[in-house]
């Protein structure tokens, strides 16, 4: 588990810092063949806590089997989309890049201020 400070949870340096800890956790579980694919997913989840959701919370890693979840918890309750962008658009393809990565992802309500995103790779 990696807890994102207050301070960090809002600022582009705490993708960097996410992206540093799915390299550390997964060399250390011997996982590392799905170590760039899990980099750039958790990379889409946290930007898009930062951007559409209040600041990143927390970011799990769970490994089941031959599945790698990763689960990013943000401040708020909006329902993530993944929306069809205008090909000259700068943002909006980060589900959509998710979304062919993983083989499921989603999100649910954890009861209180807080949502959970995640997103399921096969290693």
């Amino acid at each position: 588990m990696f807890p994102f400070h207050q301070r960090t949870s809002l600022e582009p340096a705490c993708v960097a810092l996410a992206r540093r800890f799915v390299d550390q956790t997964l060399s250390t579980w011997g996982v590392i063949e799905v170590a760039f694919d899990a980099q750039l997913v958790v990379s889409e989840l946290v930007t898009n806590a930062m951007r559409h959701g209040g600041g990143a919370v927390q970011l799990r890693l769970l490994t089941h089997g031959t599945e790698l979840a990763c689960v990013v918890t943000d401040h708020s309750h909006t329902v993530p989309v993944a929306a069809t962008p205008d090909v000259f658009s700068e943002f909006g393809r980060g589900l959509r890049l998710v979304d062919a990565l993983c083989t499921k992802w989603g999100w649910l309500s954890s009861g209180g201020s807080r949502k959970l995103v995640w997103a399921v790779l096969a290693s």
